[in-house]
């Protein structure tokens, strides 16, 4: 398919909401989430050709991005990259939007986000990055890694969840983390980060060569037992919402560190 410049058509006075993922333009994921964002207002997609899952914050600088429009979706402006999902929005921003969007939007990934997952995820990333921008932004993620998941039960309650941040404030620098579980929902909780992280196991094997390669393995221990957080959320069938930031400061401890005495 040739590469197309892009183009500005004009947009009706319903907002304008950005859409990409992680899990690549022909993901289920994105394709409900696309259907859903439909009925509130006025879609540009812009998301990666291939699956980019765990890129994280990753962008491209050391070789040329291609982006090309794709009709994948009636009625919706697609375009597909072969960059990060930070690279999409990055282009999407630069070179697509006739406006800033109303709401920027991520996922719906295949597999949970919930806890330490957030640093490595590339739908958040995707969401961080028009959050730098000053977007209202979501990554929404279903804990269900299979590409025939069901996300049915999910979509009112992302459809309630996007309508509500679009008429609320959301100040510059948060975003919403969206966990939602597998199977039936009870309800919606807001939560904190849970305490956790992956233990990661590297097996090693050797290729026909002789070499060695390594596959990597992990398993999530979680350290939290609190009932307050997204991880206790989700394993009691509730849609945990986490309020996140991209400034990774810690700002009640600048006054421990200044008493380390470094100035003398």
């Amino acid at each position: 398919m040739p590469t197309e410049s892009p183009t500005f058509a004009p947009m009706s006075q319903r907002p304008l909401i950005l859409i990409s993922n992680d899990d690549g333009i022909t993901s289920p994921g994105i394709g409900h989430l696309i259907d859903c964002m439909k009925e509130i207002g006025e879609v540009i997609v812009v998301a990666p050709d291939k699956p980019q899952s765990a890129m994280g914050h990753a962008i491209t600088i050391n070789e040329p991005i291609r982006m090309t429009k794709v009709d994948l979706h009636h009625g919706v402006e697609a375009w597909q990259t072969s960059g990060t999902p930070v690279d999409c929005v990055k282009l999407a921003i630069d070179k697509l939007l006739p406006r800033k969007p109303d709401l920027m939007v991520s996922g719906i990934n295949h597999g949970s986000n919930s806890s330490i997952n957030v640093i490595y995820s590339g739908t958040m990333s995707a969401a961080v990055e028009a959050s730098i921008d000053g977007m209202k932004a979501i990554g929404f993620s279903l804990c269900d890694y299979s590409w025939e998941a069901d996300f049915q039960p999910a979509m009112s309650w992302i459809k309630k969840i996007a309508l509500a941040t679009l008429n609320n404030e959301l100040p510059y620098g948060t975003l919403l983390n969206v966990n939602i579980p597998k199977g039936d929902i009870k309800g919606i909780k807001i939560c904190r980060q849970a305490v956790a992280r992956w233990k990661e196991e590297f097996e090693e094997r050797v290729d026909p060569f002789g070499r060695n390669y390594y596959w990597m393995t992990g398993k999530f221990v979680n350290m939290d037992h609190g009932t307050d957080t997204d991880v206790w959320a989700l394993e009691n069938n509730f849609i945990s919402i986490v309020p996140t930031m991209f400034d990774l400061t810690d700002h009640g401890r600048i006054g421990t560190v200044n008493n380390w005495n470094l100035h003398e």
